[in-house]
C-alpha cells in the first residue's frame, strides 16, 4: 500500500524529490473508524512542492480512488488521507499465511547485518535464579525477532570466570570435596582459610564435591585428609567446578528453551591478549592519558582511586566522565576487561545488544563510548534493561529455594508452572517495567491469564479444524487446499476484524525488532486471540456465523481457511516468544 501511495503521489507531483518520497508513511490509524490505512504523504510533500497540504491531499484522493484494492478514500485534518481497503485484499492475506506457513511475517529489514545479542551472562557460581530469568527470556525472544526481521543473529553468553567470585567458588567447591572424602570442617573454620570467606554454601555444590572425590580420590587433600597447599588443588578444582557450574546453567537454560551459540570466557579473553590489544588501540588514537578521577558524589564509583590511573577519554564520545582502564598498580579495571570483550564482539558484528539487569544503568554510556571509539562508529551498541521480578504465591513473596537456600531458582519456577507459562508471562510487559510473577495466576484457566487465553484460542482453532477434517476429509483440510479456497464469503465484521489483525503481523515483527521490544508480540497474540474469541462467540449467538454450515460447504471451507490462518498466525507469534502452541487444553 505504501508503494501504491507513493506512486500516486508522484503522479500528482512528478518532480517530488526522492528523499521526500522515502519519508512517506502508510500505517493503520489508531482509530479503526478512520479506515484501514492512513498516510501523511500530502503533509510531507507540501513544503517542497510549495503547495497547500489540502490541495495535494485532494488530488491524491482522486488518484487513490481509482485503485482496485481501495474501497473508500477521504481527507482528514490538515492533509492526512484515510483509506478503507476492499475485503479481497484481506482475503489474500489469509491465503498468504496458509501458503507461506512459518515464513509469513518475516522480512529483510536487517538483511546483510550481523546482530549479536548477549544475554544471561550470569556468574558461574550457582544455579540460575529468577533474577536471571527475565533477561534470559527477553534476550532469547529478541534474538528470534531479529532473525525473523532478516538479521544474521548470534546468541552469546559471557562467562565471568576470571574474577574474585570464581576464586570464592573454587574454595567452596573444595570444602564440599573435603566433605565428600569424609573430612568435616566447620563452615566458619574453613571460611577463615579462604581468601574471602566461605561465600557459597548452597547444596548445589555437594554434587560438585562428590564428582571431584570420585575422579581424584584423596589426591587433592592434605596427608591427613585436610586442606592441602593451594597450589596442589586450586587450578584443578577451579576448572572442574566451573565446568560443572556451566553444565548446570546450560541445563537450566535448556529447560527454559534457550541455547546460546557462543560462550565467551573472560579468562580466555584476558589470556589471548584481546584486552591489551583494545587498550593499545585506544592509546594509538590518543584517547588515553594518566589522570586522577574526581571522587564520587554520594555513591561508590567502581574502580575509583585517589591516585593517577590510565584513563579513557570517554567524554569525547558522550559519556559523563572519563573512565579508568588501568589502576595505579598497572592492573586492569573490570571496565577494561569488558572493553576487550566487547572489542572482540564488535569485530564480528554490526550491532551489539546487551540484555542487562536494571542495576547496570551506569554501564551503558561508558561502553557505548568505548565501542564507538574502537570501531569509529561502525558498530552500534544498545542495551535492553530488565527490571527485577517479584515472585508471589498465595499473595505472599516466595523467597527461598530448596537447592540454593537463599533465592528462588529458575528450575524451581519452571517446575512449578512450566516453561511456556514462564516465558509468555515474562514477555507480557515491557522489559524495563517492574513485574510481579504470581504463581497462582499463571496456572489459572481464566481469560485473565494471558498464557491460557492465547493457548485456548489456538486449541479452539485446532478443535474446529479437526471437526472440519471429520466433515470434509483430511485432504481438503490441508493448508495448501484451504489456501486455494474462495474466501469472498468472509464479509462479517468479526471475520474482517480478525483478518485485519492477521495482516498486522509483518509490521508488528519489524516494529518489535526495531524497538527491541518482544513484549509487543505477546500483546499482539493476546489481541489476535481476543478477535478470534469474539468471532467464536458471535457464532454461538448467531448460527449463520458458525464455522461449519451443513447446507453451505463452500462457505464452511472459507471459514475453516480463516480458522487455519488464525491458528498459523498464533503459532508464528508464540514461536517468536519461544512458546509452544498447544493442540488441546486438558
Amino acid at each position: 500500500m505504501r508503494e501504491k501511495v507513493v506512486a500516486a503521489l508522484k503522479t500528482v507531483l512528478p518532480d517530488l524529490p526522492d528523499d521526500v518520497a522515502a519519508r512517506v508513511e502508510v500505517t493503520p490509524p489508531r482509530d479503526a473508524s478512520h479506515g484501514d490505512m492512513a498516510t501523511n504523504a500530502a503533509l510531507l510533500a507540501a513544503k517542497p512542492a510549495k503547495r497547500k497540504p489540502f490541495e495535494i491531499a485532494k488530488e491524491l484522493v482522486a488518484q487513490l480512488e481509482a485503485l482496485p484494492d481501495i474501497a473508500h478514500v477521504e481527507m482528514a485534518g490538515p492533509g492526512f488521507v484515510n483509506m478503507t481497503l476492499k475485503p479481497a485484499l484481506f482475503h489474500d492475506v489469509a491465503k498468504a499465511v496458509l501458503k507461506r506457513g512459518a515464513a509469513y511475517g518475516q522480512s529483510r529489514l536487517g538483511a546483510g547485518k550481523r546482530a549479536n545479542v548477549e544475554y544471561v551472562s550470569a556468574n558461574p557460581t550457582g544455579p540460575m535464579h529468577v533474577g536471571h530469568c527475565r533477561g534470559a527470556v527477553v534476550g532469547d525472544a529478541l534474538a528470534n525477532l531479529l532473525a525473523a526481521a532478516g538479521f544474521n543473529v548470534t546468541r552469546e553468553y559471557y562467562v565471568n570466570d576470571a574474577g574474585a567470585q570464581v576464586i570464592a567458588l573454587t574454595w567452596a567447591a573444595y570444602w564440599r570435596y573435603l566433605q565428600a572424602i569424609g573430612t568435616e570442617i566447620p563452615a566458619d573454620e574453613f571460611g577463615a582459610l579462604a581468601p574471602s570467606g566461605l561465600q557459597y554454601q548452597g547444596d548445589y555444590l555437594i554434587a560438585v564435591g562428590q564428582a571431584l572425590a570420585k575422579k581424584h580420590g584423596r589426591a587433592l587433600a592434605g596427608a591427613d585428609g585436610g586442606v592441602a597447599p593451594e597450589n596442589a588443588w586450586f587450578e584443578t578444582v577451579r576448572a572442574e567446578a566451573l565446568a560443572q557450574m556451566m553444565g548446570m546453567i546450560k541445563e537450566d537454560l535448556a529447560a527454559l528453551g534457550i541455547e546460546h551459540e557462543i560462550f565467551s570466557s573472560e579468562a580466555e579473553i584476558l589470556k589471548s591478549g584481546k584486552v591489551d590489544a583494545a587498550i593499545a588501540q585506544l592509546e594509538a588514537r590518543g584517547l588515553l592519558y594518566e589522570g586522577v578521577l574526581e571522587p564520587p558524589k554520594g555513591k561508590k564509583l567502581e574502580d575509583w582511586e585517589a591516585r593517577p590511573q590510565t584513563l579513557f577519554r570517554s567524554t569525547e564520545f558522550g559519556d559523563d566522565q572519563d573512565r579508568a582502564l588501568r589502576k595505579s598498580d598497572g592492573s586492569n579495571t573490570y571496565f577494561a576487561n569488558d572493553v576487550g570483550y566487547h572489542a572482540d564482539k564488535a569485530s564480528r558484528s554490526d550491532l551489539l545488544i546487551d540484555v542487562l539487569g536494571a542495576d547496570h544503568g551506569g554501564y551503558v554510556s561508558r561502553m557505548r563510548a568505548a565501542i564507538t571509539a574502537l570501531t569509529e562508529g561502525k558498530t552500534a551498541f544498545e542495551v535492553v534493561m530488565c527490571q527485577i521480578v517479584r515472585v508471589v504465591k498465595d499473595g505472599e513473596p516466595v523467597r527461598m529455594s530448596k537447592r540454593a537456600g537463599t533465592f528462588v531458582t529458575l528450575r524451581d519456577l519452571i517446575d512449578e508452572v512450566g516453561k511456556d507459562a514462564v516465558r509468555f508471562t515474562m514477555l507480557t510487559r515491557k522489559a524495563d517495567a517492574q513485574m510481579e510473577f504470581d504463581l497462582n495466576a499463571v496456572v489459572a484457566q481464566t481469560r485473565d491469564n494471558p498464557v491460557f487465553y492465547v493457548n485456548y484460542a489456538h486449541a479452539r482453532c485446532r478443535s474446529v479444524l479437526r471437526l472440519g477434517e471429520e466433515r470434509y476429509g483430511a485432504e481438503a483440510m490441508t493448508e495448501a487446499a484451504l489456501a486455494g479456497q474462495d474466501l469472498s464469503s468472509l464479509t462479517a465484521d468479526e471475520e474482517l476484524a480478525v483478518l485485519r489483525r492477521i495482516a498486522e503481523l509483518p509490521r508488528q515483527i519489524e516494529a518489535a525488532a526495531l524497538a527491541r521490544e518482544p513484549h509487543r508480540i505477546a500483546t499482539y497474540c493476546i489481541d489476535l486471540a481476543a478477535d478470534f474469541h469474539a468471532l467464536w462467540n458471535r457464532g454461538r449467538e448467531e448460527t449463520s456465523l458458525r464455522f461449519i454450515q451443513d447446507d453451505a460447504p463452500e462457505v464452511s471451507k472459507a471459514r475453516l481457511a480463516l480458522v487455519a490462518a488464525i491458528a498459523a498466525t498464533l503459532r508464528i507469534g508464540l514461536g517468536l516468544l519461544g512458546v509452544e502452541a498447544v493442540e488441546e487444553l486438558r
